[in-house]
């Protein structure tokens, strides 16, 4: 357990310098720090976002062995690349529909323990993180410097991964039937964005 806690918590302590630069500018400046705080709180304020990357850390602890690191890996990485695609000026039809669809289907997942393949689990994020990337390259504000930004929200994207991972190790300790319930919780909330 501690192990798979490791890397996690290695790649949050060497980023924590980063954060503990990042200090308020002025609006239009450009300012490094200004534009990466933007970007970090932006995943918080969106719960269909927050709750998709919870669920990708409670699903690859229910995958085990290395999906704990890949799958969360898959899912930041294609999401950075969702969000740079965004930036060219391209166009995807019903991206916030893919994004419920993604909530809904790693709920589903969780709660029924399923377990795929380590490929095809990264596949499968990696899809779902590249519209959830591209939405927040499209609600990325005008004036904001894209370097600082994206690394704001790939930092925050990686702590709520961490979070995800730190709960369903918790909850696969306490009882396995909790990452269960907590899946279809996940569905649930996949459902109630469709309705939004």
């Amino acid at each position: 357990m501690k192990n798979a806690l490791a890397r996690p918590l290695a790649l949050v302590a060497l980023l924590l310098p980063v954060l503990a630069q990042a200090h308020p500018g002025h609006d239009g400046d450009h300012d490094f720090g200004w534009d990466f705080n933007t970007g970090f709180t932006h995943p918080f304020l969106g719960w269909d976002h927050l709750v998709a990357m919870l669920a990708v850390g409670l699903w690859a602890v229910q995958l085990g062995g290395r999906a704990r690191w890949m799958v969360p890996a898959s899912f930041v990485t294609v999401m950075a690349l969702g969000a740079a695609l965004a930036r060219t000026g391209v166009s995807i039809p019903g991206v916030e529909q893919l994004i419920a669809a993604s909530v809904l289907v790693i709920g589903l997942l969780i709660a029924t323990a399923t377990k795929p393949p380590v490929a095809a689990g990264m596949s499968l994020v990696g899809l779902f993180a590249a519209f959830h990337g591209f939405a927040h390259g499209v609600e990325m504000p005008v004036s904001t410097e894209a370097l600082g930004y994206g690394a704001g929200f790939i930092l925050a994207t990686i702590l709520v991964h961490c979070a995800g991972i730190g709960l369903g190790t918790l909850a696969a300790i306490r009882h396995e039937q909790a990452t269960k319930a907590a899946g279809w919780l996940i569905a649930a909330c996949g459902m109630a964005l469709f309705a939004i």
